[in-house]
């Protein structure tokens, strides 16, 4: 198509183009002027409401008119004064903000006369008209190219990545065109130099692909981290923290840069890049927690502890509002942690139950109960608790009651004990279907409450060794009794070997209990079994702790042992 032939424009237009000019650098200077003001927080977002509203009044103004080349850059400039500043009050994209940017790239192909050829185009294609345009104005492409960073800010946020990549392929021109690799096709972009007495914008194409360059390396480099591939996951890292990293983001890279030295095997060095993340910003629960687990791996409890009971201190904080932000951030192009990532720091319940379990499994007893039963006085204040089964995120109440009454029967409580696990009953005793039922839907793996049997039957497990503590074995058999006769009715028939410590455990009960058929029986099953290896973590730690107090002897001269007395009366 053959270059359009742009008339001369009236005075009047020209003088009032200079007047739309000055409204939108007043505009800008008004919104950086926030960034210092001092007033609180609502008197900000008032002004800037009232700024972003003045971006909209006059981009009406301007779209009210013809589309011409020669405001066509002022335009644009306003468009994207707009969709900063909102996207920056809300912290996200908006669809409204999203139409803006499309009808900036009707706008273009407007005032070139194309936009009758190509009617009722997406985003996508829109850019692939406006930028393939053999007519298109030198003059327009700073302006486009900060509407593009924009675009790619959407795209990115959104995960279209695949658009993104074609979007950048075009920027850049035959230099990388085949390249699909968006880190290098960010460095090679390079939006053009703005002209003389251009008009103010708030962040600029250069500023915005910075952003996304920091965005994509902090991306990749937690994506490699995740899948295990740790020198990637270094490289990427390394170069996000070069970036224009804000502080909450660089506590993140240090932290991910300490988890990968720790999974490499090198936890000194680890923790002196978590030294950095706490220092780098006021949100530490993060760095805190991955502290945790280096000094876990270092065997140093002590300090384990210590950075437990600072990130539970840290996520019940109140922090007060971060600076006012008016431009995008790399935050904002980062994807929420999942709960079940190495950077999700959980919430300040879990954090405690960290803490509780940990003194639990390091034999601090009287700091475990304490832990314990503040958490349980946490969660009970509020709404009467789900009595959910476990997930992978943590246990569920019953047992934190069955861990806290653990606790107890460790620290040489046994009455508080009981008081909990009388508790943990009157909980879950209305959720218990009629018996009959139960046997038979916990035989077939129905979802319909499986884990209650257990919780119940754990219970009387935990009161039976609080009424030995106490020592008043006739309590104590009565309570081992309910749970082997629970158990015994609950657990499918086809179950497959469980840990061999708890069997043993249960033999040697069956056979003080005077119970010679069960105890023959489950011996006669556990014979038939082939030999597997034990599954590490396969028991909650309720009972965990249950089984520290037993020390079974060797195995295979117990089996043989009963085995003998099993014959031996067969023979009689």
């Amino acid at each position: 198509m053959s270059s359009q032939i742009v008339p001369a424009l009236p005075k009047t237009f020209t003088s009032s183009l200079d007047l739309w000019r000055e409204k939108n650098d007043q505009l800008v200077r008004q919104a950086k002027q926030l960034t210092r003001d001092s007033r609180r927080s609502l008197r900000r977002q008032q002004s800037a409401q009232d700024t972003l509203e003045g971006f909209r009044e006059l981009l009406l103004t301007l779209q009210g008119l013809p589309a011409a080349v020669p405001a066509l850059p002022l335009e644009l400039t306003v468009i994207c004064n707009y969709i900063i500043l909102g996207v920056s009050l809300v912290q996200a994209f908006t669809e409204d903000l999203t139409q803006d940017l499309q009808r900036g790239l009707e706008r273009v192909l407007e005032a070139q006369h194309q936009l009758e050829l190509r009617p009722q185009q997406g985003l996508k294609e829109l850019w692939h008209s406006v930028l393939s345009a053999p007519s298109l104005p030198p003059e327009l492409l700073p302006a486009l190219h900060c509407v593009a960073s924009l675009q790619a800010v959407l795209w990115m946020s959104a995960d279209r990545l695949e658009d993104l990549t074609l979007l950048l392929q075009t920027l850049n021109g035959s230099q990388t065109e085949t390249s699909e690799d968006l880190l290098l096709l960010l460095k090679s972009w390079s939006p053009p130099a703005e002209r003389p007495h251009t008009p103010l914008i708030l962040q600029d194409a250069e500023s915005l692909r910075d952003v996304l360059l920091t965005a994509c390396a902090c991306r990749q480099g937690f994506q490699e981290l995740i899948a295990g591939r740790l020198p990637h996951a270094q490289s990427r890292l390394h170069e996000a923290a070069s970036g224009p990293c804000p502080p909450s983001v660089l506590v993140q890279v240090y932290t991910a840069l300490g988890m990968c030295l720790r999974k490499m095997g090198n936890p000194q060095r680890a923790l002196l890049y978590l030294t950095e993340a706490l220092k780098a910003g006021t949100t530490c629960a993060l760095p805190l927690l991955e502290a945790s687990r280096v000094y876990r791996q270092l065997g140093d409890v002590a300090a384990e502890l210590e950075s437990l009971e600072l990130l539970v201190e840290a996520l019940s904080a109140t922090h007060s509002s971060e600076t006012f932000k008016l431009l995008i951030e790399v935050e904002l192009l980062l994807p929420q942690p999942d709960p079940a990532s190495p950077f999700h720091c959980g919430t300040q319940s879990q954090a405690k139950h960290l803490l509780a379990s940990r003194c639990l499994q390091t034999g601090r007893a009287e700091g475990a109960v304490e832990h314990y039963l503040d958490l349980l006085a946490l969660l009970l204040d509020g709404s009467e608790p789900r009595f959910s089964p476990p997930t992978s995120l943590g246990p569920c109440m019953p047992e934190l009651f069955l861990e806290a009454a653990a606790a107890l029967i460790q620290a040489g409580r046994a009455l508080d004990a009981l008081t909990v696990c009388e508790e943990l009953l009157s909980r879950t005793s209305p959720l218990l279907p009629k018996m009959s039922s139960l046997w038979e839907n916990a035989r077939k793996r129905t979802k319909e409450l499986p884990y209650c049997p257990v919780w119940v039957a754990a219970t009387h497990l935990l009161q039976g060794q609080a009424w030995s503590q106490l020592k008043t074995p006739k309590e104590a058999l009565s309570e081992f009794s309910q749970c082997l006769e629970l158990l015994f009715r609950a657990l499918p028939e086809d179950r497959e070997q469980g840990n061999r410590d708890g069997s043993f455990y249960l033999l040697q009960t069956l056979k003080r209990l005077d119970r010679k058929n069960e105890a023959t029986a489950f011996w006669q099953e556990a014979q038939s079994q082939v030999p597997q290896e034990e599954a590490s973590g396969s028991l909650p730690l309720y009972l965990e702790t249950c089984l520290s107090w037993i020390h079974p002897p060797n195995c295979e001269a117990f089996l043989e042992e009963f085995g003998t007395s099993v014959l031996e009366s067969c023979d009689l």
